[in-house]
């Protein structure tokens, strides 16, 4: 009898539970949704309705109150079938998570059912000018008489083709700050523009997201006025764990159809998998996807323990120490889950040969989402500079 090679990390019930849903609802759609470039609204369509869209979301809010590390076991799952799908989901959760950490109650209680429900949401951060650097915006927030009045234009956002609630960024006179922002609001208007398409985590165009005099009320601001990049940079940490996740599922994936090929594939009289070379770059590829799972595991484990830290005042020892922390373990985790991914995509085309290098092999979809989430969400170059922040922290300074 074959021997499992992944075994969960988590509760063993809730992984069996998530791959059922996987299997019936994801999988069978994924080759499609990747050719066509199309948001895969029915795959979370029935996510949603097992309860994965909501899963760290308190109960009282129609979430599972389930840790981090649940959420980690549900994207690594979703991303063996399907980088696009999962990717789709992280635009969920940062835009329900910001909600979730940061938003009033009446907020909360107007958004997180629905999102528990299937609403597609989409975090809308980037702007041409000055890309994923939040601390300087284009976009602008003024008080009006009932509450905030928008203008400006988010570029190249992810799932903004089928959002129906937007949460993002604009400048005020106190600062950065965060909004809710539905996508039928008055003056809210997509621009498809020439940058539109990538060549991995094709889940639908990505599109510029255009503010023209939107009015929203107060209570769809989240978090304090000119707290919002404190804001966005909690939620990050927490999404490139996810983002580390979906590495691992794609490491997995490539693994396993180069493993199934290795053992059915005959040269001569031997099958491939008897080839000690072969048999070499698959260990070395089932000990870096080892630790790339273990290092991601565990760094959900450490998001969890900091939770409490983050209505802390930034300069309290505590909230220092627990950013720290953050930031050292979701980095790794990132960095080295998606460079396994696409190590192991990349060898696995080489095990299987020509047939690896196929069309209608999953392999090359495998690399280009694995390639461009070592870009996407943090680059690997923007997460070695933190962990060298971190180290600087560590030591107390040069010096």
């Amino acid at each position: 009898m074959p021997i499992p090679l992944w075994g969960p990390r988590v509760d063993p019930a809730v992984v069996a539970a998530v791959e059922a849903t996987v299997a019936a609802a994801v999988a069978p759609d994924a080759e499609r949704i990747d050719r066509e470039d199309v948001y895969p609204l029915a795959a979370i369509r029935a996510l949603a309705q097992a309860g994965l869209t909501a899963a760290t979301f308190p109960v009282e809010h129609g979430g599972g109150g389930r840790p981090l590390g649940d959420l980690v076991a549900v994207f690594e799952a979703v991303a063996t079938a399907s980088a696009a799908t999962a990717t789709s989901l992280v635009t969920i959760f940062q835009a329900g998570e910001t909600i979730h950490l940061f938003g009033g109650e009446p907020l909360r209680q107007r958004y997180l059912p629905r999102i528990a429900g299937g609403l597609v949401c989409s975090f809308a951060m980037t702007e041409a000018r000055g890309g994923s650097d939040v601390r300087q915006l284009d976009t602008r927030a003024r008080r009006g008489a009932d509450g905030w009045v928008l203008d400006g234009r988010k570029a190249f956002v992810t799932s903004a083709s089928a959002a129906e609630l937007f949460v993002l960024l604009a400048q005020t006179d106190a600062g950065v700050t965060a909004f809710a922002v539905p996508a039928d609001a008055p003056g809210l208007t997509l621009e498809v523009t020439p940058a539109t398409r990538t060549i991995g985590l094709r889940n639908g165009p990505h599109v510029d997201v255009v503010l023209d005099g939107v009015r929203i009320a107060d209570d769809q601001r989240i978090g304090e006025d000119g707290h919002g990049v404190r804001v966005a940079a909690t939620v990050l940490d927490h999404s490139r764990v996810l983002v580390a996740a979906i590495g691992c599922g794609l490491a997995r994936a490539a693994f396993d159809g180069a493993l199934a090929f290795a053992d059915h594939r005959k040269v001569g009289a031997r099958h491939v998998i008897e080839l000690q070379g072969i048999q070499w770059y698959l260990a070395e590829l089932l000990a870096e996807i080892d630790a790339a799972r273990l290092l991601t595991y565990e760094a959900a484990r450490h998001l969890d323990a900091a939770a409490p830290t983050h209505h802390l005042p930034r300069d309290a020892p505590a909230r220092r120490r627990g950013l720290l922390d953050i930031q050292r373990w979701s980095s790794s985790a990132k960095l080295l889950a998606t460079r396994t991914a696409v190590h192991a995509a990349l060898q696995a085309i080489q095990i299987c040969g020509v047939r690896g290098c196929l069309e209608t092999a999953p392999f090359g979809r495998y690399l280009r989402d694995a390639k461009t989430y070592e870009i996407a969400g943090g680059s690997s170059e923007v997460l070695k500079n933190t962990l060298g922040d971190y180290l600087i922290a560590a030591v107390d300074g040069p010096g």
